[in-house]
């Protein structure tokens, strides 16, 4: 099972594919995990990402590929794996063709939100400072006293996650997105989710999708 789970910020892709990933054992994937990975490591490629990112310029295309790269030759990938909100661009698609050859990505499985669905539940969320636990004032609230129940670290609303920001970072998704679909589309790869139902019922379409795929 080789996936890419493709959706704004807010659409739930994070939280269906740790689902799915648990029900299948394979690991999901995210970008923003490897990179602070190899920065706290102090890998080769993580130092020269670090440098990037302390001039506030975006990660180049090859640095993140390779990363993926060096991600994917680990064992726990064997059995298949789910990228989380990777690619990004279509660069990076094509980059992501290359590297796999023949075993190309069987799925790309786009959730599909409202934007005004969107910017009320990012908006809502509640993050924890130390270990990063979300929270939703819609659903799933923090503790009263804001402490975070996994760590009982302080739960706080992040500055970039105000309105104004959040459709700033919406537009710019959509901007970047809208190739990646019609790129997966052409390779009848693309698959849709409606996004707006109950987590539940979104993970009910989702199990259905893989048991269509042979999964």
């Amino acid at each position: 099972m080789r996936l890419i789970f493709l959706g704004a910020p807010g659409s739930g892709k994070g939280t269906q594919a740790a689902i799915l990933a648990k029900s299948q054992g394979i690991p999901q994937i995210s970008t923003g995990d490897i990179l602070r990975k190899a920065v706290k490591e102090g890998t080769e490629l993580g130092q020269k990402a670090q440098e990037i990112m302390k001039r506030g310029d975006l990660v180049p295309d090859d640095i993140i590929l390779e990363l993926i790269r060096e991600r994917l030759a680990e064992t726990d990938c064997k059995s298949g794996y789910i990228l989380d909100g990777f690619p990004r661009t279509l660069e990076q698609a094509k980059g992501l063709d290359r590297m796999l050859g023949d075993k190309g990505i069987q799925a790309a499985v786009l959730f599909e939100v409202q934007s005004a669905t969107l910017v009320g539940r990012i908006t809502s969320r509640r993050v924890c400072v130390d270990c990063g636990e979300t929270y939703n004032l819609i659903t799933d609230p923090p503790p009263p006293d804001g402490i975070c129940l996994r760590c009982g670290g302080k739960v706080i609303h992040r500055q970039d996650d105000t309105e104004e920001t959040v459709s700033n970072r919406l537009a710019v998704y959509e901007a970047k997105t809208a190739p990646l679909i019609e790129f997966y589309e052409k390779k009848n790869k693309l698959f849709r989710i409606d996004g707006e139902a109950p987590v539940e019922h979104v993970r009910d379409q989702l199990f259905t999708l893989m048991r269509r795929l042979g999964s």
